[in-house]
């Protein structure tokens, strides 16, 4: 299945070709193009940098708990709460492939991971902070991780995509 999976992120240009791989040994995803870089932290809003803010400050979540830490995050905006698993945000909100679309605040997410039990039930989810950085909750710890390594790990089981958590633009 992992193979047919493969073929058919290739086949819609979404990995990198040439088998170039992460340094896990994992095909790597599609590189960023030159003029689609997402938005840097220094073009941000100041509402979209008062939630990365709110990332930073926000504790991890137990184990398995990404997007209850997303929601959290968010939630001390002010602005509501959004409730649903990784999954239900990867579907309900994120319907952006374009990583020149990617802004900071942007939940990013993934339907399906292989990393853990639950991660082919419930996908996994992050928020992006500027700079090409994701930060997410994983294992109970918050962590800031490169977006074309996050995209490279979690885009092997389902495409990566993004959008505003509960329809909310920051921007």
């Amino acid at each position: 299945m992992r193979k047919q999976l493969l073929c058919a992120l290739a086949s819609r240009g979404l990995l990198a070709g040439d088998g170039v791989t992460t340094i896990y040994g994992e095909p790597a995803w599609r590189p960023v193009p030159a003029g689609r870089e997402p938005q840097a932290l220094l073009d941000a809003t100041p509402l979209q940098r008062r939630l990365v803010e709110c990332a930073h400050g926000t504790a991890a979540m137990g184990e398995g708990l990404c997007a209850a830490w997303v929601e959290r995050s968010f939630s001390r905006l002010g602005m509501g709460y959004v409730s649903g698993d990784a999954r239900e945000l990867y579907e309900g909100f994120c319907h952006l492939t374009d990583v020149g679309d990617l802004l900071v605040g942007m939940v990013v997410a993934v339907g399906r991971h292989p990393y853990g039990a639950g991660g082919w039930d419930h996908g996994h989810v992050g928020l992006y902070v500027g700079d090409g950085v994701v930060m997410d909750c994983v294992d109970g710890r918050v962590r800031r991780v490169p977006l074309t390594l996050w995209l490279s790990a979690y885009g092997v089981a389902s495409e990566p995509r993004w959008g505003w958590l509960g329809a909310m633009a920051l921007a």
